[in-house]
C-alpha cells in the first residue's frame, strides 16, 4: 500500500478493536487466553478476520504492544527537570491507568521462554524509554545516557513492582533532581 493510500474505516476499526482486545485479555485473562479464536469471539469478529490480519499469535502481540507508543506523552518544554518529570509522570500514569505493569510483566516473563517474544520486549522497551532517553541526551551520552535513563525509568518500574504502589510526585521529583545532579557533576 502507498503512503498516500487511505485505510478503510472498516479495516481501521477492526484492527483497533482487535488489538484493544488483545491487550485486554493479555492483562485479564493471561498469556494462555491470547489465541485468534479466542480474541476474535471476545472483540466480537470472526476467526477468518483475525487470522487474516494476523496469521500468527507473535505477530498480534506484536501489534497489540506496539499500540503502548501511542499513548500521552509529556509535552516537551525544553527545561530538562520540567521535561523529565512530566514524562515520568506520563510514565506512572500509563503504568496505573492503562494496566501496564500487567502487560510488563506477561511480556518479561514470557520473553525469557519464547524467543520471537525478545523481539517484542525490545521494541517496547525501546518505544517507552525513547522520550526520556531523548529528553536526557541534550545532556548526557554513552553509559552515562543509559545508565540515567535505566535509573529514571527504572524507579517507577521497581516501585509498581517490588513496592506495589507507583511512585509519588516527590518521588519522581527527587529521582529527577538526584540524577540530574549526578549528570551535572559529571
Amino acid at each position: 500500500m502507498s503512503p498516500m493510500a487511505e485505510v478503510d474505516p472498516r479495516v481501521a476499526r477492526t484492527r483497533n478493536d482487535v488489538l484493544n482486545t488483545t491487550i485486554s485479555v493479555l492483562i485479564d485473562e493471561g498469556w494462555d487466553a491470547v489465541t485468534q479464536p479466542h480474541i476474535a469471539r471476545v472483540a466480537g469478529y470472526s476467526k477468518a478476520t483475525v487470522y487474516a490480519h494476523w496469521p500468527d499469535r507473535v505477530g498480534l502481540l506484536r501489534d497489540a504492544f506496539a499500540r503502548y507508543g501511542d499513548m500521552p506523552h509529556h509535552e516537551p518544554t525544553g527545561e530538562l527537570r520540567t521535561d523529565l518529570i512530566g514524562e515520568l509522570t506520563s510514565f506512572r500514569s500509563a503504568m496505573v491507568d492503562h494496566r501496564l505493569d500487567r502487560a510488563m510483566v506477561v511480556l518479561a516473563e514470557r520473553a525469557s521462554a519464547v524467543p520471537e517474544i525478545v523481539d517484542i520486549r525490545d521494541a517496547f522497551t525501546q518505544d517507552g524509554e525513547r522520550p526520556v532517553r531523548k529528553i536526557l541526551a541534550a545532556v548526557a551520552d554513552g553509559p552515562e545516557l543509559e545508565a540515567a535513563v535505566r535509573m529514571l525509568c527504572g524507579m517507577v518500574v521497581h516501585s509498581v513492582f517490588m513496592h506495589g504502589a507507583a511512585p509519588t510526585d516527590a518521588v519522581i521529583t527527587a529521582a529527577v533532581d538526584l540524577t540530574v545532579r549526578g549528570i551535572q557533576r559529571g
